[in-house]
Formats: structure tokens, sequence, C-alpha cells
């Protein structure tokens, strides 16, 4: 009897530590599935932190554009080119909204899912939204990545805004970045951010050398000569009359400006910061993009100078932002050295393609088409010198088809904005002024226009 009394003692002697262990297994397990979660939303949270703080860079180049814009216009001009990068700004991020962005990532597919699917207003996450409620955890929130990039999206706009100013009606042009940033650069883009078949081709453009740059500016060409040159700037004879731009101390703040947010244009594109990995390479692009533009602005005043006897502070400030152009395609892969050399043969390219507009007649008057259009072409092919991955054929086929779809698109456009509501304003409107014709105001009330 009691033999008997003991046999439950014993087996709950010996139950008793293995119920423990399982215990404190199960409390194990739960710790990391807690760390596991907490990580994968700590790579949400870092990802979604990088686009917003790439996103506020880049949108601080709305405001660099506007000074190099207005500071490189005549006097009379300055204030409607800051309504016009005001407006502009403000439109592509509505149409944006409305149609771009959903027509820019339906993963290459957008013609099925877009245009029979049809295109609805882009949607964000939900006020507080969980864990369990984000469809893709391993990416980052809409919210982010919808700002970061509509500011690309807007950018292109910014660039056509420049080449065509002094001459351009302000609601013609306003009704084509509504185009522009709503439908014709979305499409473009999808066709590689949108994994669509220049992404499968094995294209590679890491921010934008060709797809933000290069489209702006064909998008500015087609503007230009469908809007035509500024009265004046030419001669019958040929000869080209310079306009000197009215504040070059402004112009230059808007460079600096555009540098400064050009560290999250192509950072930003690394589009992932929840490794270290990431981070390092973040800190190495903008190191690489920072040499670019030195490069190009060194290369430019060494070039003005043996060209025109004296250094052109107009060449350096299109030569900083060539170099900046330039490294946009691949910012990561090259070596402090290479960098800055890439940069500096796109200073040197705007330095020699500015007078050649001249010309042929081309009327561009911040230069926007050599420091986006030509250094981005040659910073598009220079992905094949660092990056293993990136084939001269494919590099070539993309250029080839997002500068001829855009310039095509964007002619079809202007004709037929010219063609309903005219694009140019009068050669007596432009010799007293847009500010005081179209605006009723002037920039500069305290000094005389010129």
């Amino acid at each position: 009897m009691q033999l008997k009394r003991l046999l439950p003692l014993a087996a709950a002697a010996v139950l008793l530590p293995s119920l423990g262990l399982a215990q404190e297994a199960e409390e194990a397990v739960d710790a990391l599935e807690a760390i596991t979660a907490l990580n994968t939303e700590m790579v949400f949270i870092m990802n979604s932190l990088l686009f917003l703080i790439g996103g506020f860079l880049v949108f601080f180049m709305a405001a660099g554009f506007c000074m190099l814009e207005t500071g490189l216009v005549r006097s009379k001009n300055a204030a409607m080119q800051a309504t016009k990068n005001v407006a502009l700004f403000s439109l592509a991020g509505i149409a944006y909204f409305v149609v771009g962005f959903n027509l820019m990532y339906p993963l290459g597919d957008w013609v099925i899912e877009g245009w029979l699917g049809g295109i609805s207003p882009t949607v964000l996450e939900p006020v507080g939204v969980g864990l369990d409620e984000v469809d893709d955890i391993e990416y980052a929130s809409i919210g982010s990545d919808f700002i970061f990039q509509l500011m690309f999206c807007a950018a292109t706009a910014s660039i056509v805004s420049g080449a065509v100013a002094e001459r351009v009606k302000l609601f013609p042009f306003l009704i084509f970045v509504v185009v522009l940033t709503g439908i014709i650069y979305p499409i473009q883009a999808s066709w590689s951010w949108g994994e669509g078949f220049l992404d499968e081709l094995g294209f590679l453009d890491f921010a934008g050398s060709s797809i933000v740059h290069g489209a702006g500016a064909s998008a500015a060409l087609a503007g230009a000569l469908i809007v035509g040159s500024r009265y004046g700037k030419y001669s019958k004879d040929g000869k080209v009359n310079v306009m000197p731009g009215s504040n070059l101390p402004l112009a230059t703040l808007g460079m600096f400006i555009l540098w400064f947010g050009w560290f999250g244009f192509n950072g930003g594109s690394q589009l992932a910061m929840g490794t270290i990995a990431d981070v390092a390479d973040v800190s190495r692009i903008f190191a690489n993009t920072n040499l670019a533009a030195s490069g190009g602005a060194v290369a430019a005043l060494i070039m003005s100078t043996i060209l025109y006897k004296k250094p052109d502070l107009t060449m350096v400030l299109n030569g900083a932002l060539a170099g900046l152009v330039s490294i946009t395609a691949e910012p990561l892969t090259p070596g402090l050295g290479m960098a800055t050399l890439i940069g500096a043969i796109g200073g040197i390219i705007v330095v020699l393609t500015i007078p050649l507009l001249d010309k042929m007649k081309i009327d561009d008057v911040v230069g926007a088409i050599p420091v986006h259009g030509f250094a981005g072409i040659w910073g598009t092919l220079a992905v094949v010198l660092t990056n293993p991955d990136a084939t001269l054929s494919a590099q070539l086929i993309g250029i080839v088809l997002i500068f001829g779809f855009m310039f095509a698109a964007s002619l079809v456009v202007w004709l037929i904005l010219k063609a309903v509501m005219g694009v140019r304003v009068s050669d007596e409107d432009q010799v007293t002024g847009l500010d005081k014709c179209d605006l009723g105001m002037e920039a500069y009330p305290e000094f005389s226009n010129t």
C-alpha cells in the first residue's frame, strides 16, 4: 500500500521537469516569432522611411528647378516662370494620383490591367494599418512609394518648363503637363520600373537618366520645335543674339538645391534600407553622386575657359547638373574615380552641345535638352562600363524607345494644342514681357525690365 501511494508522487517528479521544459520551449518559440515579426516590421519601416526621406529631398528639387529657371530667364518673365513651376508641380500631383501611379505600376501589363480593367485613383493603406493588413510587408507603404515616384514624375515636367520659357502660353503648357504626368510619362516608365518589356530585356536605368531626364528632354525638344524660338533670338543672317538671365546668383542657388535634392533622387532609388548592405549601398550612392556633380562642374569650367577664353558660370551650373544626370543611370557600381569621370564627360558634353542647338536654331532657354537629354544618353550608355549585368544592346534599345516614344507622343500633344488654342504668345507680348501681359505683375517692380 505504501508503494502504491508513492507511485503517483514519483510520476509527478518525473513529469514536472518535462512539463517545464515544454513550457520553456513554447515561450522560446513565441519569442522567436515576435523577433521575426519585429524584424519584418523593421524592414517595412526602414524601406518606407527611405522612400519618405528621398521623396522630400526630391520635392526640394522643385524649388531648385524654379530658382534655376527664374534666374536664367529675363526679369520681365521671372514671375511667369515661378507661376509655371508652382502650377505644374501641383497639377502633376493630381494627375499622377488620379491616373499615373496605377498606370505606371500594373507590373508591366498595363494594357490589360490598366485600360481594359479600368484605372482608379491611387488608394493608400487604411489609417492605423497593422502587420496582417499590409499587402507586401517586404516592401514599403503605398503612401511612401507614391510620394517618391510622384516627385520623379513632376521633375520630368519641370525639365520641359525651362526649355520653352519666355514664349509659351501658360494654360496650353499646363494642359500639356497634365497629359505628360498623367499618361505619357507613366506609360513609358512602366516599361522598366513597372516590370515591363524593357525590364525583361535587361535595360538598366537605376534612377532615371533616360526614364526621367531623357524623357523630359524629349518632351522639351518637341515643345521647343512646335512653340518656336523667342522673338529676336536668331537673326535672319544666322546670328545668335544672347539673352542673358536676370539673376545668376539665384540660378546658382537653384543648382545647389538640385544638387542637394539629387541625394534623395539617387539614394532613394536603392528602394531598400532594411539591411546593412542596403544602408552601405545608399552611402556609396551618395558619395558617387556628389563626385559626379563635382566632375561635371570642373570639366565645364575648364572646357568653357578653353573655348571662350573666360569661364562661363551658366556652363558651370549646367556642367554640375549634367554630371548628376550622367551618374543617375548607375550611381551604385562605379568607384569614386569612375563616378567623377562619368560626371566630367557629362559636363564636357553640355559645353559642346548647347552651342550646337543654337546652330540648329532650337531655342532652349536653360539648356535643358543638352543637360537632361545628351547627358542622359551618355549616362545610360555608361552603365555598361561598371555594371556587369548591363549590355550595350539593351541600353541602346531602351534609349531609342524611350526617347522616341516621349518625343513622338509629346509632339502629337503639342500639335493638337497648337491647332486648338495656340501655344505661342505674340511677339508684342514677348517684347513687353509675360509678367505684365499675362499676369499683370512684375517680379522686380522696382527695377526696369530688360
